[in-house]
């Protein structure tokens, strides 16, 4: 029963009113999260999200919270500036009795909690099209409102996260170790991370030369890390924050795009239905430089269709390198769960590859449009 793995956290935090249930929320891969209802005043049913945070991801959950706390208090200050109500735009911690952010529970779980926002909804899929340039606004916004907050300040929660090149030695090490005797079923995978070594590394060399500058970013924006306003359809607050650290704005585009404007599941087994869909791509991008054209440079928006390729193959070499490693890393469902999830990455790159030229298209497309239009606004 979910709600006796939680009981004796429960009355660790600061949740107002008496408890009424709780619902394990399971669209995630890292972090367990549960939904909690609470009697208030009046008969008002107050909502909490509580989550455990996975320790073996994130190494040092205090720093993740201390990137937390002040990215989101830098958040609400920004959106007050403008007279704008952050409550359902921005995330809030709820302090422990202690008067913490985090609880380390007898096992040495670690445990936060949040004012659930409700009514929104943080899709796993694209249910209407205009949430995706939603989200890409959200995104863009979420980069613009915390482009003059000094990146020094945060801790880099998952050390070189995305840097392809050391992801692919540590793939090259799984291989050679072998861990759970799953090489030899994989022998063609392998040889298509290999073929794909030296676009993966592209992004981190330009980085190295000074090519592309840190962004605070937020390095997993999947659609569901949105939140979707249920009556007006407006994208209204980003989440999912652990991952909140300098970064490459590319990074963030490209992921957005693998992982909305695909035509399939991320673990779609029958990839024959796995492309890129060329409309959300286009309503992705539209809405992401409505709020990044002005503080980007042009070196990165151009070049923002590389962090799609880069991205997805590092998902795929990620997937795959769990696989042979025995699952250590994502949850799964079967024990071929990370292998089809790798399939499916491995035909969205393909038809990525296809659609590249048509793709930089789009984006130099809107780009000169978002010019065009605020040279008319002044």
């Amino acid at each position: 029963m979910v709600y006796n793995r939680i009981k004796n956290i429960l009355p660790v935090f600061r949740f107002e009113g008496s408890y009424m249930k709780v619902e394990e929320m399971t669209s995630g891969n890292i972090n367990s999260t549960y939904h909690l209802f609470y009697r208030g005043r009046g008969g008002k049913v107050n909502h909490y999200t509580l989550q455990n945070i996975n320790n073996f991801v994130f190494k040092d959950p205090k720093a993740a919270m201390n990137n937390i706390t002040v990215v989101t208090e830098h958040l609400r200050e920004s959106f007050l500036a403008e007279g704008l109500d952050p409550e359902r735009r921005v995330l809030e911690l709820i302090a422990t009795k202690a008067g913490e952010t985090l609880h380390v529970d007898q096992f040495g779980s670690y445990w936060r909690a949040y004012r659930f926002i409700d009514k929104a909804t943080p899709y796993d899929e694209i249910v209407k099209p205009e949430h995706f340039y939603e989200a890409g606004r959200a995104f863009g916004e979420f980069q613009k409102r915390l482009s003059d907050f000094p990146a020094e300040m945060l801790v880099e929660t998952l050390p070189d996260f995305h840097n392809t090149t050391k992801r692919f030695y540590a793939f090259v090490a799984a291989v050679a170790a072998d861990a759970v005797g799953r090489v030899a079923e994989v022998e063609d995978e392998i040889e298509y991370v290999f073929e794909h070594r030296k676009m993966s590394g592209e992004i981190v060399k330009l980085l190295a030369k000074g090519e592309l500058p840190l962004r605070v970013t937020h390095n997993d924006t999947k659609l569901n890390n949105v939140l979707i306003d249920d009556e007006t359809d407006k994208a209204i607050c980003v989440i999912d924050l652990d991952t909140v650290m300098p970064g490459c704005a590319l990074y963030d585009f490209g992921d957005a795009i693998r992982f909305g404007a695909s035509t399939a599941a991320e673990d779609e087994e029958d990839t024959s239905k796995i492309s890129l869909d060329m409309d959300l791509y286009r309503r992705f991008t539209e809405g992401f430089l409505s709020q990044v054209v002005g503080f980007l440079t042009e070196e990165e928006i151009l070049r923002l269709p590389l962090g799609v390729k880069v991205i997805t193959c590092e998902l795929l070499m990620r997937f795959l390198t769990d696989y042979i490693n025995g699952d250590t890393y994502f949850k799964v469902n079967s024990p071929r769960h990370n292998l089809i999830r790798t399939h499916a990455q491995m035909a969205l790159l393909d038809d990525i590859e296809r659609k590249y030229d048509q793709m930089q298209a789009i984006v130099e497309e809107c780009y000169h449009k978002e010019l065009a239009r605020r040279e008319h606004m002044q």
